[in-house]
């Protein structure tokens, strides 16, 4: 399910203050307990990080009505602000009707995944990558020392976990490398791929760093919902 990679140097942000550690050691915590008993999920090799992968997480089916769904609302994709000073992702994305039955269906069977309450998860993403796009090495958790992070701080706290979903074979191209740790996932239809992006003590996991490569040859699709501490929402 995944392949080992020469690990670079390791690349961190600046380091800073995490005012949910607590909440993040928490919720990994029962996570982590989780995951470990169900049969179905396999925890991947890295010791740095806790990354877990469940097989045939959708169906064929469910796959190709999700990924008509993200061709009907992706647009060019944003990220916020890490003083980034070029092009750093060049997908499109799209949040996926929140409403839709089909969608909730979805979300729920994430949620009863991992454990975590529904409400503590952002509205799930679609994103469709053509060949020559990628998203760049990046972090799922916020830099707390960022303007953003205030209204973050108030609408749910510190970004603790995240599932993404592999919607389709890719031809070529297209894995999700985690750079510090030296292992790449290619994608896989139906595979479900999560990850704690905080360590055991609840900190930021600079080990986490990671990259969707450039798509080669095909058409790559996933969705991805990120969770918090508490409830997400506009506060």
């Amino acid at each position: 399910m995944s392949e080992a990679a020469a690990p670079l140097p390791l690349k961190q942000y600046p380091p800073c203050p995490n005012p949910d550690q607590a909440a993040m050691k928490r919720l990994g915590d029962a996570v982590r307990a989780r995951l470990e008993r169900d049969p179905q999920v396999e925890r991947l090799p890295a010791e740095q990080a806790e990354l877990w992968a469940a097989a045939d997480f959708m169906s064929a089916d469910e796959c190709v009505r999700m990924m008509a769904m993200i061709d009907r609302t992706a647009v060019p994709s944003q990220i916020l602000d890490h003083g980034y000073n070029e092009v750093w992702r060049t997908s499109y994305s799209g949040d996926v009707d929140i409403d839709d039955p089909f969608v909730r269906m979805i979300e729920r069977r994430i949620d009863d995944l991992l454990g975590i309450p529904g409400e503590f998860g952002e509205t799930m993403q679609g994103q469709r990558y053509a060949p020559g796009q990628e998203f760049r090495e990046h972090m799922d958790w916020f830099w707390t020392k960022a303007p953003y992070f205030k209204t973050e701080a108030k609408r749910g706290g510190q970004r603790s976990y995240t599932a993404m979903i592999y919607l389709n074979d890719v031809e070529e191209g297209g894995e999700t490398a985690f750079l510090n740790l030296g292992l790449s996932i290619p994608p896989q239809r139906g595979v479900l791929l999560a990850w704690n992006n905080g360590a055991r003590d609840g900190s930021l996991n600079q080990f986490t760093l990671h990259a969707g490569t450039p798509v080669v040859s095909g058409t790559k699709y996933i969705i991805t919902k990120w969770y918090r501490t508490r409830k997400w929402g506009h506060g």
